[in-house]
């Protein structure tokens, strides 16, 4: 979770439960941390990061399973100074953190617009992600929270997301999204062409063989494939010949000429 940026999130342990449920009726803000490896089912405050953000709960649900989700924006980034109590849920003495303003600086304004250009190539280039995201971006005029929202919305692991958020200058910040993005452009312009020439691949068979079941409908409509038989025994005498490449390329093209012609047509004798 970034300041700044809204994102709904699942909450399954009942420690968890019970944080959000006791914050949400009275109005109060929670602490987002993520863990340092997501396959530990019982997390310690040990297994959780350092580095969050605090959030507002904008809304709670109840699914029918017996989750619950919540929507959250982020407000600031904090650092845990220690854990305090462990029961009924986590609680931690914090610091918040504050973020930075760049101010007249050319170079920083350049990033931004880097970063602009390469999350909407991606969202061009990608077909599941809805075509308002680009819309959204252009309208996007704070810096902080277009990097915020960029690097929330940005398909990488949730380390390199958290190297993100630990960053606390936002120029850096900007310059590892936009590696991050550069990475990603070329991994989604990559999978683009591989599936535009599987496609291509796949539609080429597809046509050979719809012409190849036109040409034996079209046999079949002359009478059959009598000619078969005698394409197969001069096939079967041609393999006891010893001929010269050129004379064993002009045997197979004739071959291949027959296959398509019909016993009855003028040219086959001639052939």
């Amino acid at each position: 979770l970034f300041p700044g940026v809204v994102i709904p999130i699942t909450v399954g342990r009942d420690k968890s439960i019970k944080a959000v449920n006791e914050a949400y009726k009275a109005d109060k803000l929670v602490g987002v941390l993520a863990q340092k490896d997501v396959n530990i089912e019982d997390p310690q405050p040990t297994d959780l990061c350092s580095i969050g953000t605090v959030a507002k709960i904008i809304k709670l649900i109840k699914m029918p399973d017996g989750g619950t989700t919540v929507i959250i924006q982020g407000k600031k980034k904090f650092s845990v100074e220690a854990i305090v109590a462990t029961e009924p849920y986590f609680t931690a003495r914090v610091t918040l953190h504050t973020e930075d303003i760049v101010k007249d600086d050319s170079e920083f304004d350049a990033q931004v617009s880097s970063i602009k250009d390469l999350a909407t190539q991606i969202i061009q280039l990608s077909p599941n992600m809805p075509t308002e995201a680009a819309i959204i971006l252009k309208n996007i005029e704070s810096p902080s929270f277009l990097i915020n929202f960029v690097s929330s919305n940005l398909n990488s692991d949730v380390q390199a997301k958290q190297q993100l958020l630990e960053m606390q200058h936002i120029r850096e910040r900007a310059v590892k999204l936009i590696e991050l993005l550069q990475t990603e452009l070329q991994f989604v312009e990559l999978k683009n062409k591989v599936t535009t020439k599987t496609k291509t691949e796949l539609d080429k068979q597809q046509r050979e063989y719809f012409l190849q079941q036109q040409l034996k409908s079209i046999k079949e409509e002359l009478g059959g494939d009598s000619n078969e038989r005698e394409v197969a025994e001069m096939k079967k005498k041609a393999e006891t010949k010893k001929w010269t490449e050129a004379a064993k390329t002009m045997f197979d093209s004739g071959i291949a000429k027959l296959e398509r012609m019909h016993p009855s047509t003028p040219d086959y004798s001639v052939v």
